[in-house]
């Protein structure tokens, strides 16, 4: 066993989120064959990723807040504390806090291969896009 080193908080960069975003790594592989990553990750009311995709696919599992998740036929679910979304491979989705609330979920993924191809960033979330009238997960 062992006790890792928390590493510090970090803000996400402009070029793949919209209004402050904080990241803290919570798991990352420790020995050969691992890919498993989670992060703790915090929105401020608004605050949501870029368009993206995964390799592999990702899981959110909100903690606090509401978190709103949407894909490109326009559908975006409203998720709650205690709800849990999964994106599967290559779908090009969002996520991010209602627009009136704080939002923190864990998001959990594998790496690909080579890690550099695990996420795909793709252009901002327009207003438009991120004002659409939500479902409830």
């Amino acid at each position: 066993m062992k006790v890792l080193t928390t590493p510090p908080t970090t803000k996400n960069p402009p070029e793949q989120f919209t209004g402050d975003v904080w990241l803290d790594p919570v798991a990352f592989p420790q020995d050969a064959g691992q890919s498993m990553v989670v992060a703790k990750v915090r929105f401020a009311p608004g605050a949501r990723t870029a368009w993206h995709s995964h390799a592999l696919g990702q899981t959110l599992h909100v903690t606090s807040g509401v978190a709103l998740v949407g894909t490109r036929d326009g559908k975006v679910v409203r998720a709650g504390q205690g709800t849990t979304v999964y994106c599967p491979p290559g779908e090009e989705h969002w996520h991010g806090a209602a627009p009136d609330s704080f939002m923190e979920h864990l998001a959990m993924l594998d790496n690909a291969e080579d890690p550099s191809t695990t996420t795909t960033w793709l252009e901002h979330v327009t207003d438009e896009e991120y004002g659409r009238p939500t479902a409830e997960a």
